[in-house]
């Protein structure tokens, strides 16, 4: 499938720069464009006909052309999801505007605390730390057969200068981590610092990504997403128009094939709202729905979704904090969703033959695709027989869900906290624990969820208080 590709650096655009590419396309004569897993925007032909005089800034990348590829970013996370307490969305920029030249290897720079954006599938990974504006990297170059850690903390300013140092010397046969980070001391005088703890990534279950939800006290998010991946042109020229008229300067875009716009005022929250019931567009899809990365423009594999969608929904699953991928099999393994679904290639003897496709399904360590380690749990197995594995598999991840918390620390909680409880809002999900209270609006920590206003209502969907259920409460 030959793709043109736009490189959209930290996946952060503005709705200038988005009107800009739509009225390309437009000319081009597509009605629709897409969102590609690195944050990129990608386009169904090639753009062989464009006069690249006219592209400006625009950096496209042609399906013949082997460089360029995108800067993957957390900044889509920060403000509306966990994050780490220095790691601003300010930072973020700033670090990305270092970045001038294209970088030809991948790079991800990201927050552990965050769910939504993958860790590991760069080149180079650049992870926050504990340490305000230090960095942990990991490293695995193309002909590396296992990630190796960066025996130093990198500096904030000094990330785009390291990895241009890097990417010079990536192509040298015999390189290794230890010769890799001689010659970068020799070449640079960076501000490292002394790894003193091992990167901690916590797990918490996948986020609910979609819908208008609240962001601080008087501003929203609004996450839009297509089932098909395919985003009609004269939608994304009103929506960049509302955007200007809002002041709203950022539009963010997921790994998800989708995107998120932050900074919505409160006041216009009705217009956005009443923007999108025009267009009829559905902003509550379920998890079991969205939660799900597949290649871009590869129709079997929205093909196979849509089937195992509807089929896990008749048997009323759920799957929440849980993704899924749809795959070609992949002989490096490099995934970022909790369970995959590998379609397995077909002999060249028996091509052709008409057989039916074969998969396998793996499922990441604890479910947690930032282990970086998968486990096959069925091989070669037709397409009816992956309802029952999925449900089998999500049942799994409930029955150990919380099994990895040591022993000590929970006797350490439950001395620390003689009474907590946890309240879950039936609509979306959103938990309420007392442990952390409600920041947003307001509501110290420790205040048990009876003791809630009766105005209280849920800090994402707004469902009343009323519409939350329990789920554990812990005494002394």
């Amino acid at each position: 499938m030959e793709l043109t590709r736009l490189i959209v650096k930290g996946g952060v655009i503005s709705p200038g720069e988005l009107r800009e590419v739509v009225n390309i396309a437009s000319e081009e004569g597509l009605d629709s464009i897409s969102f590609g897993s690195r944050q990129d925007i990608i386009f169904p032909k090639g753009f062989k006909s464009l006069d690249k005089t006219t592209l400006g800034k625009h950096h496209f990348v042609y399906p013949d052309q082997k460089s360029g590829n995108n800067i993957v970013s957390s900044y889509v996370s920060t403000d509306i999801f966990r994050n780490t307490n220095w790691l601003t969305g300010n930072r973020f920029l700033y670090i990305l505007e270092e970045f001038k030249e294209q970088p030809k290897l991948k790079v991800n720079i990201t927050d552990p605390k965050q769910q939504l954006v993958p860790l590991f599938t760069g080149h180079l990974n650049f992870i926050a730390s504990e340490h305000e504006d230090y960095w942990y990297l990991y490293i695995r170059l193309p002909k590396w057969e296992k990630m190796e850690v960066y025996p130093v903390l990198l500096y904030s300013w000094d990330l785009a200068k390291i990895y241009y140092e890097i990417e010079k010397i990536a192509g040298e046969d015999s390189v290794d981590i230890e010769t890799l980070f001689a010659l970068v001391s020799e070449a640079l005088d960076t501000n490292n610092r002394t790894i003193d703890k091992p990167l901690n990534v916590p797990f918490y279950p996948f986020p609910y990504y979609e819908g208008m939800n609240r962001m601080g006290i008087d501003q929203y998010w609004l996450g839009l997403y297509w089932r098909n991946n395919l985003y009609d042109l004269d939608f994304l020229k009103e929506m960049c128009d509302l955007c200007f008229e809002c002041k709203i300067g950022k539009i963010c875009i997921t790994p998800w094939k989708s995107f998120i716009i932050k900074g919505i005022p409160k006041d216009r929250k009705l217009e956005w709202e009443k923007f999108l019931g025009k267009r009829g567009i559905n902003v509550r899809h379920s998890l079991l729905e969205l939660n799900w990365h597949l290649p871009v423009a590869m129709e079997w594999a929205l093909n196979l979704k849509t089937f195992l969608v509807r089929t896990l929904d008749q048997f009323d699953i759920s799957t929440y904090g849980l993704n899924f991928g749809i795959s070609e099999y992949n002989r490096d393994g490099h995934y970022f969703t909790s369970i995959v679904i590998e379609k397995n290639e077909l002999p060249v003897a028996l091509e052709s033959i008409k057989i039916r496709d074969t998969y396998n399904v793996l499922f990441a360590k604890n479910f947690d695709p930032n282990t970086r380690e998968y486990i096959v749990h069925s091989q070669d197995i037709d397409k009816l027989e992956l309802p029952t594995i999925l449900i089998e598999l999500s049942r799994k991840y409930f029955e150990e869900l919380g099994n990895t918390t040591s022993e000590t620390t929970e006797k350490q909680q439950k001395k620390e906290k003689p009474q907590l409880d946890i309240y879950q809002c039936q609509e979306c999900l959103t938990l309420y624990n007392s442990e952390y209270g409600d920041e947003t609006q307001g509501i110290p920590k420790g205040l048990l969820f009876e003791n809630l206003p009766e105005t209280y209502c849920c800090s994402l969907c707004e469902a009343p208080k009323s519409n939350f259920r329990i789920l554990e409460t812990v005494e002394n």
